[in-house]
């Protein structure tokens, strides 16, 4: 494994110069890639996109779909030393405008229609805004140039601590607008070791890249194939129907990404008991957000290989924990594993004390994965510590053996699907609806997606609420991203609250769980 390199792009010369011709990776079209073959599609990209002024520390805001282009432009940019900030698809105007401008991208790119949204009709209307962005438009072709015109790589300093900011990646968090954590090829590199080593990564495993490669995730998996050499499956959007049969195909290994794509598994699985989903599966990597006890036990038993494997970390601290493929059924389906290379965990109490081990308490961390602060450098006061631990604002055990278990969350944050929705953006854009006097927007379990957001309001008019509908049509139109969009509405008379005026979301959730 190659574990010792300085930047990405000393990753990609050094695997296409170890492995040129195994495969990185193939989509469901059948279109392969080997290392040798990215590396220099990256090198043509990167002579093309010098004609647009790129170079060095430019900032550069990408949103495509997981295809082989996203990840041969990666390289490309990495070759030029930008700074990359990719967006997940759901992002829409509201958001994506808020991130160009903060990190004032000088480029946009986007893959002009994709699944029914119009995403170069959106940039164009961001850039009209913002003088200086510029937008590149592809569609399963990237600009090409001849490498022999490319200035020399950026320079790989040795130490750490030294690396320059080369990525922004947004997270929701529990604000209003999307926080953007700042990292370097370091940060992201470490948290692919903890990864790689957990699952015990090799040349032989293909790897399901189904879940958007604009994640954290996603480009994570591109640092762990560089240094092991494993193979991508690459999924331009996950569909059960379509997606299974294509990783059949592929004879997948590991077969991610978390709880709702494992349940999907499940389910194709029963529908033919006899015949094996997957034969050669063996572990089902997970993350995003806890996961059922069960589950583990259910996909072990029916699907095969170890069971879940999974893990937990933030957009700010990825991979701070993870099982491995070696731990025993108890830990694999109750805990999200032990610390990673590198990672101090300390759970602290709400009164501020050291928590015992099994007590529960907020989840602290420092580890060489941790982002070096906000683009929002005013954030940073509040999210680390005084002895510079991340403040993860989530609730858990650590038990003696190490291994940390996820109980709750400090922080208003439904998390659908491993993704973070803020539950008070929702509601400020709710409010400014005219048929709405007042609104609460908390998480409920959901046993496909984690969690999904459910509107508690009192309409303006009793006699006449609004629906499920109205609501998801005015966020739609407000520009809100869908996965924001609540999924259940409860009409009230009245919302409770405290003595400040707070709503009491915890007895809201109470209620409504049991229905």
């Amino acid at each position: 494994m190659i574990d010792d390199a300085r930047s990405l792009w000393e990753l990609i010369e050094r695997r296409a110069d170890a492995t040129p011709d195994a495969l990185l990776g193939i989509d469901e079209d059948k279109r392969t890639m080997s290392f040798g073959d990215y590396k220099t599609a990256a090198e043509r990209a990167a002579a093309g996109l010098t004609e647009l002024g790129l170079g060095e520390g430019t900032a550069v805001s990408w949103q495509l779909p997981t295809w082989s282009e996203s990840i041969v432009l990666v390289g490309a940019l990495s070759r030029l030393g930008v700074v990359q900030n990719p967006i997940l698809p759901i992002y829409r105007e509201r958001e994506v405008g808020f991130v160009t401008r903060q990190t004032g991208a000088k480029l946009l790119v986007v893959p002009g229609e994709w699944k029914g949204y119009d995403y170069e009709a959106m940039a164009r209307a961001i850039a009209e805004g913002q003088p200086g962005l510029d937008i590149l438009v592809v569609s399963r072709e990237l600009p090409g140039g001849d490498p022999a015109g490319l200035p020399a790589a950026p320079p790989t300093p040795d130490d750490a601590d030294d690396a320059p900011i080369r990525w922004a990646f947004y997270t929701s968090g529990t604000t209003a607008d999307p926080k953007g954590a700042r990292h370097t090829d370091r940060t992201i590199m470490a948290s692919a070791v903890g990864m790689v080593q957990a699952l015990e990564v090799g040349e032989d495993d293909r790897s399901a890249m189904v879940f958007p490669f604009t994640h954290i995730g996603g480009i994570g998996w591109l640092f762990a194939a560089m240094m092991t050499g494993c193979q991508a499956i690459v999924v331009e959007a996950f569909d059960p129907a379509t997606t299974i049969p294509v990783l059949q195909r592929e004879g997948v290994t590991l077969a991610g990404a978390g709880t709702p794509f494992h349940m999907a598994y499940l389910a194709a699985q029963r529908e033919h008991p006899d015949q094996p989903l997957f034969p050669n599966a063996r572990a089902y990597p997970g993350g995003g957000a806890a996961k059922p006890a069960q589950l583990h036990y259910d996909v072990k038993k029916e699907l095969g290989g170890v069971g879940v494997v999974s893990g937990w970390g933030l957009t700010e601290t990825p991979i701070l924990t993870m099982c491995s493929v070696r731990d025993p059924d108890d830990k694999l389906a109750a805990t999200e594993g032990r610390p990673t290379p590198g990672v101090v965990l300390k759970v602290v109490k709400l009164d501020g004390t050291p928590a015992e081990p099994g007590e529960e308490g907020e989840l602290r961390a420092k580890g060489p994965m941790q982002c070096k602060g906000y683009l929002d450098d005013s954030l940073n006061a509040d999210a680390f510590d005084e002895q510079g631990f991340f403040r993860t604002g989530d609730l858990g055990t650590q038990d003696a053996d190490g291994y940390v278990t996820i109980t709750g969350r400090l922080k208003d944050v439904i998390i659908r699907k491993g993704e973070n929705i803020s539950a008070k953006e929702v509601e400020d854009l709710l409010f400014t609806s005219p048929d709405i006097a007042d609104v609460a927007v908390i998480g409920l379990p959901d046993p496909a997606s984690g969690e999904r957001a459910c509107a508690v309001l009192v309409p303006k008019d009793p006699a006449a609420p609004p629906t499920l509908d109205d609501l998801a049509s005015f966020c739609k139109d407000a520009g809100l991203m869908t996965q924001k969009i609540p999924e259940q509405l409860e009409i009230v008379d009245a919302l409770a609250r405290n003595a400040t005026g707070k709503v009491l979301k915890h007895e809201l959730r109470q209620q409504y769980s049991k229905q």
